[in-house]
């Protein structure tokens, strides 16, 4: 009798490099290695879309329809390339309006994709209505999720089977196009008969034609028993990826999961050993030069008190790391149980975990409760949809008084829709005052990515890619490429071994140098100082100005979400001590009083 065939997607060169790198692979580093795959057997890949496509803009100034293409051309026509979709996100920063999901599947399906897995972090169905509309308008297989996670220890109200058979039934009832089906748990913390019993009920209800496939992470370290439970309850596909992206915070290895499955009626897409070990050779030669941050090839047990998707965890933890503040990750970690009881349970998976990382960091940096961050402010009153439970009562009157907005029950599309900003006609226009060609392509990087996507486009963003000799032990070899700040200028340094050339030049990541502060640096008697290291996002105040107090002088960016800077009692602005873009350290002077 065959054994039972398992369709094994290759994440490798999507989640693997978003789990390990944060997206940062550049792609002429990594082809060879989907060559490789491609020799190997390898006929389905995550090659694009969620994070990675906003990272090549922000940190590889490549561009993402480019890498596509030239990732289509590798492994030929008839390979399932596929990319991950946020509902009415899709890979923008925000949700989108209805005209740009429409422009993302036009676009995705002109560079190479032929399956878009859409998802909504909130399971809120009424959100992937019309991306999956345009998703199969455009030509392309959709794959529709039920997201999934366990909750924080002592927390009830949603995420067990009961709720995940709802959301599959909401999802049949509402007429919602699809051409497979993935329960998707970003966080890896769904525990393996919660797995088991979920895939039985949706094999149950969707039939044996319909494909049913499990995708999780090994953050947690029970990735491969929920595999097993999976295949067990039915399942027709699971994802995996090539050392030395997998395991950790990415899927499991291949090869693991060939060992896990000896001995069962499991067939894992014809893969055979020798040609993945070759394969995976290949990936471990091209990404030799890459810095493999520690965290990302560990499992945690704090996870499921968290829980904080493999994709995201390193995302920021180099955040933390930049800044200096990595010794406060497990502080933040265990401040997340309450962020998550507390926001109405959406599942931790962008960009809901990123919400919810935020706003414990804000909990830990200042104390609970005293910043609200915004996407999670938004989240507890309804601009992204209706999470799985009401958020509790007092956070959502806390986010309304500090986002100055009234909480709401409208389609969020609508909204997006009367935002000039999100508007093609509005991003044609930026482009065209940029001097910048109106392709649909140009439009959809602006529109997704905003002033980085702009910046992009004119050749004037930053290259950050984690490069050298790097490990903890402290005896690590100091050549290398490395960035040093000399006087507040930032300058990229050759280190050479024995009496090699030194070479030193200004880094092309610093940013323009800034005219100086507005008024006289500390003029007044009053200081106000930056409570976290971040980035000045704009200056909403001059010297001379009479604030009340409370009001917002500047707002700062730190990991990805807006700090207010407030004056600490009324007065009058003295000096404004730094400039927009200006990174800043804690507890650095920004501006005076008096």
């Amino acid at each position: 009798m065959a054994k039972k065939y398992i369709d094994v997607m290759d994440t490798t060169f999507r989640d693997g490099f978003q789990s390990v790198f944060g997206g940062r692979v550049l792609m002429d580093d990594f082809f060879p290695a989907v060559e490789a795959a491609k020799q190997a057997g390898i006929t389905h890949f995550e090659f694009g879309g969620g994070a990675r496509f906003q990272s090549l803009y922000f940190y590889l100034q490549e561009n993402a329809f480019d890498m596509m293409d030239g990732f289509r051309e590798i492994v030929g026509p008839e390979a399932n390339l596929q990319v991950l979709s946020r509902g009415i996100n899709t890979v923008m920063l925000d949700t989108g309006s209805r005209e740009m999901i429409d422009l993302f599947a036009k676009m995705f399906a002109k560079h190479g994709t032929t399956t878009v897995r859409n998802f909504d972090a909130l399971n809120d169905v009424n959100n992937l209505a019309f991306s999956s509309e345009m998703i199969k308008k455009h030509g392309m297989n959709h794959e529709v999720v039920v997201t999934m996670m366990d909750l924080p220890p002592g927390c009830k109200g949603a995420h067990d089977v009961a709720f995940y058979e709802k959301t599959l039934r909401n999802i049949l009832d509402s007429g919602v196009d699809f051409d497979s089906v993935c329960f998707k748990d970003a966080s890896g913390t769904a525990n393996p008969h919660k797995v088991y019993e979920t895939i039985s009920m949706a094999r149950k209800l969707l039939g044996d034609a319909t494909h049913l496939r499990l995708h999780t992470h090994e953050t947690a370290g029970v990735s491969v028993a929920a595999y097993l439970a999976a295949l067990e309850a039915g399942a027709n596909g699971i994802d995996l990826a090539a050392s030395p992206v997998s395991g950790g915070t990415s899927q499991p290895d291949i090869l693991t999961m060939l060992h896990a499955t000896k001995g069962t009626n499991y067939n894992l897409g014809d893969l055979k050993l020798e040609k993945v070990l070759k394969y995976e050779e290949r990936v471990k030669e091209c990404l030799s030069e890459y810095m493999i941050p520690p965290e990302a090839t560990q499992v945690s047990p704090l996870i499921p008190f968290s829980p904080m998707p493999g994709g995201a965890l390193t995302a920021n933890t180099q955040m933390m790391r930049d800044s200096g503040e990595l010794g406060k990750f497990d502080q933040v970690i265990a401040a997340m149980k309450e962020v998550v009881e507390r926001g109405g349970y959406g599942t931790s998976v962008t960009p809901v975990s990123q919400f919810y990382w935020q706003q414990a960091y804000a909990n830990v940096m200042f104390g609970p409760w005293k910043q609200i961050a915004p996407g999670y402010g938004r989240m507890v009153l309804g601009y992204f949809g209706k999470t799985p439970v009401e958020a509790d009562k007092e956070i959502i009157e806390l986010a309304s008084q500090k986002l100055k907005l009234d909480p709401t029950s409208e389609n969020p599309l609508d909204i997006a829709d009367r935002d000039e900003n999100k508007s093609i006609a509005h991003w044609t226009k930026v482009l065209e005052d940029e001097g910048l060609e109106t392709s649909d392509e140009n439009i959809f990087i602006a529109g997704a990515c905003d002033q980085k996507g702009i910046a992009f486009l004119k050749g004037e963003g930053p290259l950050m890619v984690r490069k050298g000799k790097n490990n903890c032990s402290g005896d690590s070899e100091m050549a290398g490429n490395y960035t040093v700040v000399v006087d507040g200028k930032q300058y990229s340094v050759q280190v050479a071994e024995g009496e090699g050339d030194i070479q030193i030049a200004p880094s092309t990541s610093s940013a323009p140098v800034a005219a100086a502060p507005s008024g006289p640096v500390g003029a007044g008697s009053v200081e106000i100082n930056s409570q976290t290291p971040g980035n000045v996002w704009k200056i909403l105040k001059n010297p001379g100005d009479t604030v009340a107090e409370g009001d917002t002088i500047m707002i700062l960016e730190a990991m990805k979400m807006e700090i207010d800077i407030t004056a600490p009692q009324a007065g009058k602005i003295a000096s404004i001590n730094v400039n927009v873009n200006d990174s800043v350290a804690d507890a650095q002077l920004l501006a005076t009083m008096e």
